[in-house]
């Protein structure tokens, strides 16, 4: 490792080396071609819309030009291989990292695992946690193109680990080639499926699996999601006779909309088969049917629960299906009925909603049920229920923000609890019940990190424009004085009822040991407080959400913790629209703004591949009310001509599935025209990534090393200045 590290050195070294001196030329500013749109009497002119047809050479070459630039200036960036050196020390302290776990009946344990030497997880199996591993297959050994780094994306044994389905993609796809071993002689069957989401369930015999197919390759190609489908594959096969399951061709009286994803899963546990009308909405739509039925031609569908019932997720034993709902319970509540007869509005409270804190997770097992609740998103607390009987607390090994369980299944009694927080890292252990013991279980080696030893956290709510009070988690180093002078990277999401939950971070904690504080904004549109949390900052309520955010840049200014030469704003996906709205409402706030594959034209997000789906959250353009709700959360069209903009790192990849590469071009186009004072606008544009949920550890550390150095450029750091810039 330590090899690796000094090539990595003295690579870096003699690139700065080659470009010491040198300005480079910024490439030129994207053409204006305006075109006006016009919705509900209102007129937008979009200057950039062009840029949307990302088939076109001349986009292609712009968005090249933007990329290498970016590449280029903060590759000049000295202190940046600090950065990345310090990562990779890190890294080389979990000398095994194991992920992706599934425990099957019989005690087969499949996983991913990662050493300081591999870039991505190769996939093992051992006999039981304390058998040997074996590997069975490494996805560097994929493809003949050493240009396209492959990751393993989904691990499905059947439930003995006799034959196990497993899929690889490429460059941060997220669309996998699926393959199938049969385990005990390490041999890969001749199947071979293409353009597969996920695999959902192995079906009763272990010949055959569920999938979900794309409607196309190309991620940026409308039928990607909209043509959709769950499909049937049988092992031995060629994919090219794998039927139509579960889609909106197959059964259309079912009313599966344009945004709805047919997903389809057989539970061998209740023997019923499920289908799901999948998008954003976390309201599910949800069919089912005998599991005698898997063979028929035409399934004969009934409605287990609609949109109107609020189901928010579900699970079964033999005999009962539970629920989990925030109807008349913004902070949830977990119901019971029998399957049955499983009528919903017969459904039993199982446990009632807590006013005082979320109920966020729960688990069955044998014995009853785990559950978890959680205060202001920060500090969860883990229960135990047994299905007829009284609740009671479990005393935890430490006190944690998060707390994740699993169990093995309604058939048994085993249970595992991570445990994680802000400044430590997650711990895994086996509940025993009989006993009521927690013992360690860690898979992965757990590295110490004293430079972290003086972390402080410190957990405060916040005064939003309304009055509402905000959670605000920060992080920095003991000893810290509040006399203004700390850079402060302030991060928030706030979509789709995701609660920014505790974890720790190395790598993104390298900026408190450059004397900064890190925190993080729970802002509306999160699910930290409950159901009404996520709606106050949802559709028409969604300004609450950088709003929020901006009360609490101003709370950390007011208590002198920093100032706003020092603010530098972070956030990706969703939280694109929040730091594009906050940049753009506040320019004076803030030193920088860092938005990551981010929505920052959610008036046209719906005309990409995956805009349809976002519908229940964000709104559509066909509506008048929405229109609006969307036009003012839309960061690219907030641009104003003479206003000064804080610098700003936009970044996107070309096989982004979830956020076209497009939507913060445009973004990155318009800043770059109105750029006031010459401040640095720069398109991060990686032709080898996506979304981000399928890098390879490598990328991983160079995007997160562009993020902390621009940051830290920009908020006044001499020693993270470019060299090309």
């Amino acid at each position: 490792m330590k090899t690796r590290i000094l090539l990595l050195t003295a690579i870096s070294a003699f690139f700065m080396q080659c470009t010491q001196h040198q300005t480079v030329e910024k490439p030129p500013l994207a053409p204006e071609k305006p075109v006006t749109d016009t919705y509900f009497g209102t007129s937008l002119t979009d200057d950039y819309q062009y840029l949307e047809n990302t088939e076109d050479t001349t986009v292609l070459a712009w968005l090249k030009a933007q990329g290498d630039y970016a590449k280029t200036v903060l590759g000049s960036i000295d202190a940046r291989q600090e950065l990345l050196d310090k990562m990779y020390d890190f890294d080389s302290r979990r000398t095994v990292r194991v992920t992706n776990l599934s425990i099957t009946d019989n005690d087969r344990y499949f996983y991913l695992k990662t050493t300081p030497d591999d870039d991505t997880g190769k996939l093992f199996f051992r006999e039981g946690l304390g058998g040997s591993e074996t590997l069975l297959f490494d996805p560097e050994t994929f493809g003949n193109d050493s240009t396209v780094k492959y990751v393993i994306n989904n691990i499905l044994p059947t439930y003995d680990g006799e034959y196990l389905a497993f899929g690889v993609t490429p460059n941060g796809k997220e669309l996998a080639t699926l393959m199938v071993m049969k385990v005990d002689d390490r041999e890969l069957l001749p199947d071979r499926v293409e353009q597969v989401l996920g695999i959902t369930s192995w079906l009763p015999g272990k010949n055959s699996f569920l999938y979900i197919r794309t409607g196309s390759d190309n991620v940026s190609d409308f039928s990607f999601y909209t043509e959709a489908k769950t499909c049937l594959h049988r092992i031995n096969t060629d994919a090219s006779t794998d039927t139509d399951f579960f889609s909106k061709e197959q059964y259309p009286a079912l009313g599966l909309g344009q945004m709805d994803i047919p997903v389809a899963a057989y539970d061998r546990d209740c023997d019923k088969v499920y289908a799901l009308a999948a998008n954003v909405d976390n309201r599910a739509q949800v069919f089912f049917a005998p599991g005698d039925q898997l063979d028929n031609d035409q399934i004969d569908w009934k409605l287990l629960f609609g949109r109107e019932d609020e189901i928010y997720n579900w699970a079964t034993n033999q005999k009962d299906l539970f629920l989990y709902s925030p109807k008349d319970a913004p902070n949830f509540k977990l119901l019971r009925v029998s399957l049955d007869q499983p009528e919903i509005s017969e459904a039993e409270t199982f446990i009632p909603e807590d006013p005082g804190q979320k109920l966020s997770g729960f688990t069955l097992t044998k014995d009853g049920v785990y559950y978890t609740m959680k205060l202001n998103g920060v500090q969860e607390k883990l229960y135990f229920k047994p299905y007829d009987g009284e609740s009671r607390e479990l005393t935890l090994p430490f006190v944690a923000g998060t707390v994740m369980v699993r169990s093995k299944g309604v058939e048994f009694s085993e249970v595992w609890v991570t445990l994680a927080g802000w400044t430590s890292n997650s711990q895994r252990f086996r509940y025993d019940l009989a006993d009521d013991a927690f013992v360690l279980e860690n898979l992965s080696v757990i590295p110490e990190y004293p430079e972290y030893k003086d972390l402080v956290v410190e957990e405060v709510m916040v005064k939003s424009h309304d009055g509402v009070e905000v959670p605000l988690s920060i992080i920095y180093k003991n000893g810290l004085k509040k006399d203004g002078s700390q850079r402060l990277l302030l991060f928030g999401y706030g979509s789709y009822g995701i609660s920014m939950d505790p974890g720790f971070g190395p790598n993104t904690l390298l900026w408190c040991l450059e004397d900064g504080i890190f925190a993080i904004a729970h802002v509306r549109g999160g699910g930290e407080l409950g159901e009404q949390w996520h709606k106050a900052g949802f559709k028409t309520t969604k300004p609450n959400t950088w709003k929020d955010f901006i009360a609490c840049a101003e709370y950390m200014v007011d208590q002198q913790y920093t100032t706003p030469e020092k603010i530098a704003i972070y956030g990706g996906s969703a939280g694109g629209i929040l730091i594009g709205r906050a940049m753009t409402e506040r320019p004076d706030l803030f030193a920088a703004a860092i938005p990551s594959v981010g929505v920052m034209n959610a008036v046209r997000t719906e005309l990409e591949p995956g805009g349809p789906a976002n519908i229940p959250e964000f709104g559509t353009v066909k509506d008048s009310v929405e229109f609006l709700a969307l036009l003012e959360m839309d960061a690219y069209h907030h641009l104003k001509e003479g206003v000064k903009y804080p610098p700003a790192l936009i970044t996107a990849g070309m096989n982004d599935p979830r956020v076209a590469v497009w939507n913060p071009g445009k973004f990155a186009a318009r800043l770059q025209a109105i750029n006031q004072d010459n401040n640095p606008v720069i398109f991060r544009v990686d032709y080898e990534a996506g979304h981000g949920l399928d890098n390879t550890k490598s990328r991983n550390f160079e995007e997160l090393a562009d993020i902390l150095s621009f940051a830290l450029w920009n908020t006044g750091s001499e020693k993270y200045k470019p060299k090309a810039y």
